[in-house]
């Protein structure tokens, strides 16, 4: 790719609170996987992250309204959510007890939005806060807290089961967005955004209520042990892989049926060629990429289970890096159950 790629900055005249805060998040959470292999790395990133998160929390304002010309693609439904989606992994950082409060009492009533099922994606991160501080809940790992804060960590876990019981198939609040063959389905464009998601926080979910010894959670009148939960998520990852009526697997490169027209520029382009301005005949071509894109999870299934492998139906065969990351934990903690219990 030749062409000008220019950069877009935020700053205080022109803030966008949740890319400071995203990334704040996911260098606190770095700090965490660094700090016994190189200690001063670790201690950088969470510099930094401390200093990404006072910036976003301090200059409000939101990037697509401030940078417009993202909004036909990424445009943002708020900022709230990942300002106490980095509030919390920097307390997990740092267990800094002015994180914890930020979010369980001092924006409790204006962000937490507690009691309502939400969904886990690259916009809406109020998921994963719900499911961090409840893995603080279940665990009671620093051991004391305000009225408070025990208050608010009870009511994070307590919006997780409702989340939880939202996602699985036996539960009496069981959602009906899903196909027939059980995936998790919202939309058409990127479907197993959702799917991957949700049944990755559920996964960690059901990982925390195994290490405390916690029985089950109730749905309504139900009860539903961490193992019920687990088998819900390897069913959505069975899904993915091939286990679906066309017998295909969204994961590029991942047995022999998978996507062969995947909507990426540098799969359906040969290797070391010229394009100029006639790239579009490798677009419009009917043969199968010329480069597989190992790895690459694609849109997903329409809501009837099907899929057209054409690489010009980029809701469902675009692969995104939103996607793959979520699969990536998900097929992680079904290798070996608690690997996603790292030491905070």
């Amino acid at each position: 790719m030749t062409e000008e790629r220019p950069l877009l900055q935020i700053n205080e005249t022109f803030p966008g609170t949740e890319v400071a805060a995203e990334t704040a998040a996911a260098l606190a959470a770095a700090s965490i996987v660094f700090r016994r292999g190189d200690p001063s790395y670790s201690t950088l990133l969470l510099k930094h992250s401390e200093s990404l998160f006072s910036f976003a929390d301090g200059f409000k304002g939101s990037y697509s309204i401030n940078i417009p010309q993202v909004q036909p693609y990424y445009n943002s439904s708020g900022y709230t959510d990942e300002l106490l989606w980095a509030a919390v992994w920097l307390y997990h950082a740092t267990g800094k007890d002015s994180y914890l409060q930020y979010a369980t009492v001092k924006h409790r009533k204006s962000f937490a939005d507690w009691g309502r099922s939400t969904w886990f994606s690259w916009d809406e991160k109020l998921a994963g806060t719900q499911v961090l501080l409840s893995r603080t809940s279940f665990l009671n790992e620093d051991g004391v807290y305000t009225i408070e804060q025990t208050e608010g960590l009870q009511k994070y876990r307590e919006s997780t089961e409702l989340m939880v019981c939202n996602f699985l198939p036996d539960s009496p609040t069981a959602s009906d967005s899903r196909t027939k063959e059980g995936l998790l389905w919202i939309q058409e464009n990127g479907s197993l955004q959702h799917s991957v998601s949700a049944s990755f926080i559920t996964l960690l979910f059901s990982d925390y209520m195994k290490t405390s010894k916690t029985d089950s959670i109730k749905c309504h009148d139900k009860d539903f042990t961490s193992e019920d939960i687990r088998r819900f998520a390897k069913s959505q990852a069975d899904y993915i892989l091939g286990n679906n009526s066309m017998q295909l697997s969204y994961l590029v490169g991942y047995t022999e049926d998978y996507p062969k027209q995947v909507h990426h520029r540098g799969a359906s382009i040969p290797a070391d060629v010229k394009t100029g301005c006639k790239g579009f005949k490798w677009f419009t071509s009917e043969e199968p990429n010329p480069n597989v894109a190992v790895g690459a999870l694609v849109g997903g299934p329409f809501k009837n289970d099907s899929y057209i492998d054409f690489r010009n139906n980029s809701m469902q065969a675009e692969p995104k890096t939103y996607n793959t990351a979520a699969l990536v934990g998900l097929l992680s903690g079904l290798v070996h159950p608690l690997l996603l219990m790292p030491d905070f």
